[in-house]
C-alpha cells in the first residue's frame, strides 16, 4: 500500500467502511478493526495505521449500519488495552538487549536512564496523553517498557487512557458523525481530529520546556 492510498484511507474512512461492510459484513468488520487498533498501539512498525479518525468514523457508521456501538466499544477497548500492553513487553523484553551496548550514540545506557527518570516523572500523563497523539500513542508504551516504568502503575493508566480514547472517539462519531456539515466535510473534520489531539501533547512539552527555561535562566542569575 502506498503513502498515497494511506493517506486516501485515513480521509475517507467512512466511505471505505461502508465498502467494507458490504462487501465482508458487520462480523468481519470487528474482526479487522479490532487488529487495526490493536496493531497500531501494539507494534512500533504500524505507526500509520488510522486511530482518532477510524474510532470516530466507526461511531458515525454504528448510528445507521449494522455495526453496534454496544459491540464496538468493549472489543475495541480490549484492543487498545492489551495492545499497549503488548508494546510494553516488547519495550520491556528489547531494552536491556538494545542498551547493553555502548559503542553508538543511541545505544548508549544514558538514554535508558534518561527515559527512566521521564516515565518516573511525567510516566502517568504520557501514558494517557500518549492516546490522542497519533504516532506518539504507538511508541509511548514501547518507551515506558524500556524504561521500566513501574507495571501496576502502567497498567492503571494503561486502562484508563484507552478507555478514555476509545469511548471518547466512538460517543463522538455516534453523536456528531451523522451530522450534514460532518458528512458533507468529513476529510476536513479528519484533518481536525488529528490536530486537535496533537494540542494536549504540545501543550505539556510547551509547560515543560517553558519550566526548564525559567531554571536555566534561574541558575545563571543566583540570588546574592
Amino acid at each position: 500500500m502506498s503513502l498515497s492510498d494511506i493517506v486516501d484511507w485515513i480521509l475517507h474512512l467512512d466511505r471505505h467502511l461502508n465498502e467494507l461492510i458490504e462487501y465482508i459484513g458487520a462480523f468481519w468488520v470487528y474482526l479487522v478493526v479490532f487488529a487495526i487498533v490493536f496493531c497500531e498501539t501494539g507494534l512500533v512498525v504500524f505507526p500509520f495505521l488510522p486511530g482518532d479518525s477510524l474510532l470516530f468514523a466507526l461511531g458515525a457508521l454504528a448510528a445507521n449500519s449494522d455495526l453496534s456501538l454496544s459491540v464496538l466499544l468493549p472489543i475495541l477497548v480490549i484492543a487498545a488495552i492489551t495492545g499497549d500492553a503488548l508494546n510494553y513487553w516488547i519495550g520491556a523484553y528489547v531494552g536491556p538487549k538494545v542498551f547493553k551496548h555502548e559503542s553508538s550514540w543511541w545505544l548508549n545506557k544514558e538514554h535508558l536512564e534518561r527515559a527512566q527518570k521521564f516515565y518516573e516523572k511525567y510516566g502517568a500523563k504520557a501514558i494517557v496523553l500518549a492516546r490522542f497523539v497519533p504516532i506518539v500513542r504507538t511508541f509511548a508504551p514501547f518507551v515506558a517498557g524500556i524504561g521500566r516504568m513501574n507495571f501496576v502503575k502502567f497498567w492503571f493508566y494503561n486502562i484508563l487512557g484507552g478507555t478514555i480514547w476509545v469511548v471518547g472517539f466512538l460517543v463522538a462519531g455516534y453523536v456528531f458523525g451523522n451530522w450534514k456539515i460532518v458528512k458533507e466535510n468529513f476529510s476536513l473534520v479528519t484533518l481536525g481530529i488529528i490536530l486537535v489531539s496533537i494540542l494536549p501533547i504540545a501543550y505539556e512539552f510547551w509547560v515543560h520546556h517553558r519550566d526548564k527555561k525559567k531554571q536555566a535562566t534561574g541558575s545563571e542569575n543566583p540570588t546574592v
